[in-house]
C-alpha cells in the first residue's frame, strides 16, 4: 500500500518537473510568436516557475495528509506514539523489578 503511495507521489513530482520543462518551451514559443521582450519572457517563465512550486508545495501537503490517513486506517502508529509507548513500557518494567525485590 505504501509503495502504491510513493509511486504515485513520485509520479506528480515527475510530471512537476515535466511540466517545468514544458513551460520554459512554452514562453520560448510565446516569445516569439507575441514578439516579447526577453524581460517580458523572464517574467513569464518566473512566473510559472513560481506557480509550479505552489503547487508542488499543495501536492506535497496533500499526499502527505492521505499517506497519514492511509496509515491511520491501517492502524500503524506514529514514531511519536511508538515512542510515548516504549517510555510506559520502560517505567512499567522498572516497577515490576522493584516489586519483585
Amino acid at each position: 500500500m505504501i509503495e502504491i503511495i510513493e509511486k504515485t507521489l513520485l509520479t506528480g513530482l515527475g510530471a512537476l518537473s515535466m511540466s517545468q520543462k514544458k513551460a520554459e518551451e512554452l514562453v520560448c514559443e510565446l516569445k516569439e510568436r507575441l514578439n516579447l521582450s526577453e524581460e517580458e519572457g523572464k517574467k513569464l517563465l518566473d512566473k510559472l516557475q513560481q506557480t509550479a512550486r505552489e503547487n508542488q508545495n499543495k501536492l506535497e501537503s496533500v499526499a502527505q495528509e492521505e499517506v497519514k490517513k492511509a496509515l491511520e486506517r491501517m492502524g500503524v502508529v506514529t514514531v511519536e506514539e511508538f515512542s510515548a509507548l516504549k517510555k510506559k513500557v520502560d517505567a512499567l518494567e522498572k516497577k515490576i523489578k522493584t516489586l519483585e525485590q
